[in-house]
């Protein structure tokens, strides 16, 4: 173990002492810190966007804390140490590339085909019973949704093409303006949105990324929207709709420019 490491293990042991360490650390539990570790793994990858590499190397500091963290609590209540987690992902990296570090050759499969093979060989092992188990609760709604339809497609649930999942989503757009009740909209919100990411996913773009871009577009041209007012004396909240969408068009027809 190098001293960087060892020096964290022993920042955090002194952090959850009961008698000399902080007492915000020590009041935390695996259900407080969830959230944070989570938060932090967000952090990586806005970093990593942003290609701020002092930023990254910040954030996976702050994302090892956590691991850390959550391996001290374990550890504390005799479940395991940080030296078993490592163990544990090193054991697993090996058994999941058999033909880099066994004798197992390469079949020429994909790295996604070969991955998943062993994954779901993991998942039996673990006493899994349906296709759909080990997708985990806690991941953003619409990348949950794209894991459970890609395994649902792997033994076979799936339209053979787009036409299937463009009618879906047709059909819950109905459904969803003749939802009578609150309860039946929120259903029928959610059916259009799980059949909405079906039908991106048909077109082998992944939902996740494609809504993340989007959001960066829509973002950025707002901002340059509330610039382009402010430029001109003028309260962008005070426009009307049809002067901001003239706005709109403006700042999309100065980025067409810039192509």
């Amino acid at each position: 173990m190098t001293a960087s490491l060892s020096r964290l293990l022993n920042i955090m042991a002194r952090l959850r002492n009961p008698e000399r360490g902080c007492e915000w650390d020590v009041a935390q539990t695996f259900a407080t810190i969830a959230p944070y570790t989570v938060e932090e793994a967000y952090e990586v990858a806005d970093a990593i966007e942003r290609g701020d590499m002092a930023g990254l190397r910040e954030e996976l500091g702050d994302l090892l804390l956590q691991v850390v963290f959550h391996s001290r609590m374990a550890q504390e209540a005799g479940h395991f140490a940080f030296d078993d987690v490592a163990d544990a992902i090193s054991d697993k990296m090996e058994a999941r590339h058999p033909h880099v570090f066994g004798d197992a050759a390469d079949e020429g499969q994909s790295r996604e085909v070969r991955w998943e093979k062993l994954k779901e060989q993991e998942r039996t092992e673990k006493g899994a019973s349906s296709a759909l188990d080990g997708v985990a609760l806690a991941l953003p709604a619409l990348m949950r949704a794209e894991k459970l339809q890609k395994r649902a497609a792997r033994v076979g649930f799936d339209w053979p093409d787009v036409s299937g999942p463009t009618a879906k989503v047709i059909e819950e757009i109905e459904e969803l303006a003749e939802a009578p009740t609150e309860e039946e909209r929120v259903a029928e919100a959610g059916d259009f949105l799980f059949a909405a990411a079906n039908l991106v996913r048909a077109y082998g773009i992944a939902p996740e990324e494609a809504l993340r871009a989007a959001n960066k577009k829509f973002e950025r041209r707002f901002k340059g929207m509330e610039a382009i007012a402010g430029a001109r004396g003028v309260d962008f909240a005070a426009l009307s709709l049809d002067e901001q969408e003239g706005l709109w068009q403006e700042v999309k027809k100065g980025e067409n420019a810039r192509v």
